[in-house]
């Protein structure tokens, strides 16, 4: 007969037969961590809805957004309204007050007769927005960055976003400087510790582009894959404003290059614009979910500004553009020819995936109606006039940009609405 096992020798012989069980238990339980913990991650974590996204479940928040001191009304869309008239506070600012405003943006400087565009507010239908409180937006970035990353036109937004608030900063306190080759534009205020830049990244993506200064390429070429390029200058920021659109409008395909463009023998294929699209707007939400730490961040991307290159589009005249507008559009239904409602719903399709909390701005709707709104002819020309262009001033007048103070100020409004009452 066997002596009987000790206590001691048993508890060892029943770790031991346990042993291979619990081993594949805890296997298990990495191998589905590793599998959903995003999605786990964004079941307990915040989100903020993407507008048109339908939700089956409420989703359970472990917090507020990043920098939110209350909540917006139930129900208010606030990109949906309507412009009126206001003559007691708009504009915000005067354009001789904001030295920082560039010569392609300053439309009274360069001769414009009118100051009708100033004097327009966005009126969300059923709710108001709250006024933009510039003491609140520097205490609130007090110690932190502020970055715009995208065009000329997230510049014009950068730029808005500044004369707002460089007021109530003493001149000795603040200054604006470029740095990598102009790539970057950093507004400092010295006593509030904080910065708002603006990032030259047009397509987010490295591209053939690039050069904040000499970009005018009409061959345009991005990067597979690249967005780490310029990612590396927005690590460490606090509040991110994406904007890309225009330069993808190139026509229906985009040359897209695999490898790099050091290579001698490149690759480089076509794919769809909107293909092409979707890419750099996976590549900005794949980066952000990287890099950005949700409760401490926020990140917003702008949706596409519109032109108003074609009068036919709102009822005018074939060879009738954006010069010479004072009135703003007034049919609530109207959409450019020049806004792709196809590229608009990648943004709606790939937003919907995202694990990520971003904020999109929503401002095409409201700026479609705005033809009165463009720099059009008023702004420092970078070359000498011809003769023909001067007989037909339409021919040279710019209707992609914006005109400060003006419908950008709006943009601004609506950021500050969203950061602090999501």
């Amino acid at each position: 007969m066997k002596p009987p096992l000790s206590s001691s020798s048993s508890a060892v012989l029943r770790k031991a037969r346990l042993s291979p069980y619990l081993f594949t238990l805890l296997a298990f339980i990495v191998f589905v961590s590793i599998l959903y913990g995003e999605d786990f991650m964004c079941i307990l974590g915040q989100l903020e809805p993407i507008p048109g996204r339908a939700m089956s479940k409420p989703v359970k928040r472990r917090g507020k957004l990043a920098f939110a001191i209350g909540k917006g009304e139930e129900g208010c869309d606030i990109f949906s309204g309507r412009w009126v008239r206001d003559e007691l506070t708009r504009p915000l600012y005067e354009e001789s007050e904001c030295p920082y405003i560039q010569p392609q943006l300053t439309c009274q400087e360069h001769g414009r007769p009118d100051k009708d565009y100033q004097k327009w507010r966005w009126q969300p239908h059923g709710c108001d927005l709250p006024s933009f409180n510039a003491t609140l937006m520097l205490e609130t970035l007090r110690g932190k960055r502020m970055m715009f990353v995208g065009d000329s036109l997230n510049r014009g937004q950068f730029v808005s976003m500044i004369c707002l608030l460089h007021k109530l900063i003493p001149d000795d306190q603040k200054s604006m400087k470029t740095h990598k080759n102009g790539s970057l534009t950093v507004f400092k205020a010295r006593d509030y510790n904080t910065s708002i830049e603006f990032y030259w990244a047009p397509f987010l993506l490295e591209s053939n582009s690039d050069n904040a200064i000499v970009h005018r390429i009409s061959d345009r070429i991005v990067r597979k894959g690249s967005i780490n390029k310029h990612g590396k200058n927005w690590k460490g920021v606090d509040i991110l404003v994406f904007n890309t659109y225009l330069w993808w409008m190139t026509g229906l395909e985009m040359k897209v290059l695999k490898g790099s463009f050091e290579d001698e023998n490149k690759e480089i294929i076509k794919v769809s614009t909107e293909e092409a699209y979707g890419m750099g707007m996976r590549s900005m939400l794949r980066w952000a979910r990287k890099n950005m730490d949700r409760k401490k961040t926020r990140v917003f991307f702008t949706s596409m500004s519109p032109t108003h290159a074609k009068g036919i589009d709102w009822g005018g005249e074939p060879d009738e553009n954006c010069y010479n507008q004072t009135t703003m559009i007034e049919d609530s239904n109207y959409w450019g020819s020049d806004s792709r409602k196809s590229v608009m719903k990648v943004i709606g399709e790939v937003f919907s995936k995202s694990k990520y909390p971003i904020t999109f701005l929503n401002i095409t709707q409201l700026s479609n109606y705005r033809k009165d709104a463009h720099t059009s002819i008023y702004k420092k020309q970078w070359n000498p006039l011809t003769p023909k262009q001067l007989a037909n001033p339409s021919s040279y007048a710019d209707c992609i940009h914006w005109c400060l103070p003006g419908l950008q100020d709006t943009w601004n409004e609506l950021l500050f609405a969203k950061l602090f009452y999501p």
